[in-house]
């Protein structure tokens, strides 16, 4: 069973620059607070850096070690995004699935014809040249207790209320609708809608009030106390979708003062824009909430989190990357404060934080 964010709301710290620590982030993940985002953008099976696999034939055993330290790690409201090639997440996407992320969606990264610029040698290649990238999303697989069976959130719900002896029918009049609990709650099809807490807490105090006396208390997943509406609601992985963003993300390479250089050649051979890390971190994270970035390269999530008010933990292991991550990181510009609380997520220990 994941554990369960507790009702405890503290005040956001807007102004708490990143974490950014010069090593493998195998060795950090037990001392970050429990991430509501990880931002994987590590090895591609292309020989893009040192201890990157030639093939992604390898990629499985390089990342193995870090999905289960994600999966340790995670909360049930926890989203991933893996960044690689087609071919590499593909590769790599049955380990995810064995380790309990369950796959939402594919985005693609089209970076425009100007990346190749007509100086891919097709005759040699032999394909079309590759403009794209693909980032995929996962979110967790969350299985709850109902009186000691294991089973998903969708079946929980039914057989919690199942539990309590009373009809199907009456979960509309619990949650004062006409028919929307029974067509779209309890219903067994594939389009199950997700109840909002509100009508999570309605559902539990009809259950505890009229349910059989000696199944009480309903709805729990410790057999003493029933879950609350924020509980509930912190089981799932959050989502904000931006009016008129697909899947296809059209945005050209890094170049400009964004980009990286040393004289004519840029320091990092894929530098993410942070237009793209930005969309990703506030379309399923909220300000307060703690984002990972195990390789950091050159921190882009970090700059994209701190920006709107997230706590990034990034990690390098190049001396020379860490180097400029940590200059660029300590440029930039905090945030605008705040006045706002969020839940707490169970799971976070550090009150302050500085770059390292």
């Amino acid at each position: 069973m994941p554990p369960v964010p507790p009702t405890a709301r503290r005040p956001i710290q807007r102004e708490l620059r990143p974490t950014l620590v010069l090593g493998n982030a195998l060795d950090h993940y037990d001392t970050w607070p429990a991430p509501t985002v990880i931002v994987s953008d590590g090895a591609y099976g292309v020989s893009g850096f040192p201890g990157d696999p030639p093939t992604p034939d390898g990629l499985v055993d390089w990342y193995a070690p870090h999905v289960d330290a994600w999966s340790r790690r995670a909360l049930p409201s926890t989203t991933l995004w893996f960044w690689g090639t087609e071919i590499g997440w593909a590769t790599v996407h049955a380990l995810l699935m064995r380790n309990g992320w369950a796959y939402r969606s594919c985005h693609i990264w089209d970076k425009g014809i100007a990346h190749v610029a007509g100086n891919a040698n097709t005759r040699t290649l032999r394909k079309f040249p590759m403009v794209t990238e693909v980032c995929a999303q996962y979110v967790r697989e969350v299985h709850l207790d109902s009186a000691g069976v294991s089973m998903p959130m969708k079946a929980w719900l039914r057989r919690e209320w199942e539990r309590s002896g009373l009809p199907i029918g009456l979960t509309n009049e619990a949650c004062g609708v006409k028919n929307a609990a029974t067509r779209k709650y309890f219903t067994r099809c594939h389009l199950w809608y997700y109840p909002p807490a509100e009508a999570f807490e309605r559902l539990v105090a009809f259950a505890n009030a009229r349910g059989r006396p000696e199944g009480r208390p309903y709805f729990s997943v410790d057999g003493k106390r029933s879950l609350t509406g924020e509980e509930w609601a912190g089981m799932r992985s959050k989502f904000h979708c931006e009016v008129g963003v697909t899947n296809v993300w059209h945005e050209p390479a890094v170049r400009g003062a964004e980009r990286f250089k040393a004289e004519a050649r840029a320091l990092h051979g894929n530098q993410k824009p942070v237009k793209l890390l930005d969309r990703i971190i506030r379309a399923s994270s909220d300000p307060g909430d703690v984002v990972w970035e195990p390789f950091g390269g050159l921190c882009t999530t970090a700059v994209a989190a701190f920006a709107v008010g997230r706590r990034c933990y990034s990690a390098e292991i190049a001396t020379q990357y860490h180097a400029l991550a940590k200059e660029r990181l300590a440029r930039c510009t905090p945030p605008p404060p705040l006045a706002a609380t969020r839940p707490a997520s169970g799971d976070e220990t550090q009150a302050d934080v500085t770059a390292a």
